[in-house]
């Protein structure tokens, strides 16, 4: 089937008088018989629709790309940062559980028994009145546990840590160790 198509003006008016234009389409079918259809339509809508080049395509892909770049470090790093601090606050949490089981009980549970005193009766604590803990020890938000050893290193009774995001030690940034004696809280 081949098409017409073909625009015509009104006789007796001007075009400027016009308040649109008159399409013609004619179609004509495998039968050798001519069928026309009239339309009118407005000069706004007379482009016909168009989809984008392959030229605008890939500019908007670039712009997109660099925006991605420039956003998605910053996004990545805030989700480290939050980390970090969530290792501090259940480090503080279970600071003062350590503190109120002390208080309870008259001195911190030893290595063995571990931060699980807090939550469960050790069977040798005659005193102990928990759980301290409302729920299980959780493990750091990298998915290892707590380290929690009595005595502490240095002055303090006991030490309670995070190896950080790489789970060994020292390390600088992500990856160094959290402990509840740091004072960078």
């Amino acid at each position: 089937m081949s098409q017409l198509l073909m625009d015509i003006e009104v006789p007796g008016q001007s075009r400027g008088d016009l308040p649109s234009q008159v399409h013609c389409e004619s179609s004509m079918f495998s039968s050798g018989r001519i069928q026309r259809t009239w339309k009118f339509w407005s000069p706004l809508c007379a482009s016909p629709a168009r989809g984008f080049t392959l030229l605008e395509l890939l500019v908007v892909m670039v712009i997109i790309g660099l925006l991605a770049s420039y956003v998605a470090p910053r996004y990545f790093d805030q989700i480290g940062k939050s980390e970090v601090k969530a290792t501090r606050a259940q480090l503080d949490a279970f600071e003062k559980a350590l503190g109120a089981y002390r208080l309870d009980v008259g001195h911190y549970p030893n290595t063995e028994q571990g931060l699980k005193a807090l939550v469960e009766r050790p069977p040798d604590e005659p005193k102990w009145s928990g759980p301290y803990l409302s729920k299980n020890v959780p493990p750091d938000p990298w998915g290892r546990s707590y380290i929690f050893r009595v005595p502490g290193e240095g002055s303090h009774e006991f030490e309670l840590q995070s190896l950080g995001k790489d789970g060994q030690r020292g390390g600088s940034g992500l990856d160094a160790d959290i402990s509840v004696w740091d004072t960078g809280r």
